[in-house]
């Protein structure tokens, strides 16, 4: 999910009431919340689309679900002190306890792989143990709706708290709101995967949510051989009318061995989960996944195959 998301996550479990448990809590479950996103720095030593492979990785799996907790809760333990020894030490922050840091900063960054994994782009929860791609295909990856209802219960908790109400009730309702969504979309997906194929052989049925409206999906439908396979995608709206998107073909192509001469290919393979290939002006075959076609992307998802790849192409 989006960073917003994972800090409005972060602050309602603050509000909810784990807040009161230390002083710096809410930078522990906020920060934590968002720290595994740390390899987002990869893009400092990576080049094209070598990032896909390596995002939510290495920083998203059980060693560092320990180990980031422990960096963050020592450098928040540590700033405490600092403040204290210069005399800058708010005097109305609690006092500070190390083992409770770990604590919400280890369920902040339980978070994190928890929301990642909602959506179609994928997390890999048990790397570096398995290299396995997990996909929740329930939420899009940035959700207003979402952010509406954590944003709202945030901001509710903050100004009964100012005025001396019960502060943790709006955070304990948006909490419930946002997990009941949660499950009303994952029904919508379930209940999508389920339709009919038109009788092609099919051997995985992606229901990839869309952007502001929770009750339609973008279905793909992939081949089970990979090679020459055809993979039509669908828009089932929340009518019920569903909506032909068109075509995307798979020609005859020796993609490992491109991957095997080029990092990008291999990369991206290594990322992908339903693999297509476009021929644009000029000739030029380009390898993207069907799960990111919005023109908007760019070539963020998609790289270009070296030539005599392919052997030959279907319209």
């Amino acid at each position: 999910m989006d960073n917003l998301t994972h800090s409005l996550i972060g602050a309602v479990i603050g509000q909810a009431g784990l807040k009161k448990k230390t002083g710096l809590a809410m930078p522990a479950l906020i920060i934590g919340a968002n720290l595994p996103d740390v390899d987002a720095t990869c893009f400092f030593w990576l080049d094209g689309v070598e990032h896909l492979g390596f995002r939510r990785g290495i920083t998203h799996g059980p060693p560092a679900m320990v180990l980031l907790p422990l960096i963050l809760a020592g450098l928040l333990w540590g700033f405490d002190r600092w403040q204290a020894r210069r005399g800058k030490r708010p005097e109305m922050r609690r006092r500070v306890s190390f083992a409770w840091l770990y604590v919400l900063s280890l369920i902040g960054c339980l978070t994190h792989p928890a929301f990642d994994w909602l959506n179609t782009y994928g997390i890999r929860l048990l790397e570096p143990f398995s290299h396995r791609w997990f996909y929740g295909d329930t939420l899009f990856i940035i959700d207003v709706w979402l952010w509406a209802t954590l944003g709202s219960s945030v901001w509710l908790s903050l100004r009964r708290e100012k005025r001396g109400g019960v502060w943790t009730r709006p955070a304990w309702l948006g909490l419930g709101a946002a997990l009941a969504y949660i499950g009303a979309n994952w029904l919508v997906t379930h209940d999508v995967e389920r339709m009919d194929p038109l009788n092609m052989a099919v051997s995985e049925t992606i229901a990839a949510p869309v952007a502001f409206d929770p009750r339609a999906r973008d279905v793909i439908f992939v081949n089970p051989d990979g090679r020459h396979g055809i993979i039509p995608g669908f828009r089932k709206q929340a009518t019920g009318k569903v909506e032909y998107l068109g075509d995307a073909f798979l020609p005859s192509c020796d993609l490992q061995g491109a991957a095997r001469a080029d990092p990008q290919v291999r990369a991206f393979l290594f990322w992908s989960r339903a693999p297509f290939v476009e021929r644009r002006d000029g000739g030029q075959l380009w390898l993207r996944d069907a799960r990111f076609v919005d023109p908007r992307a760019g070539d963020r998802f998609s790289v270009r195959l070296p030539p005599q790849t392919c052997t030959e192409f279907f319209r």
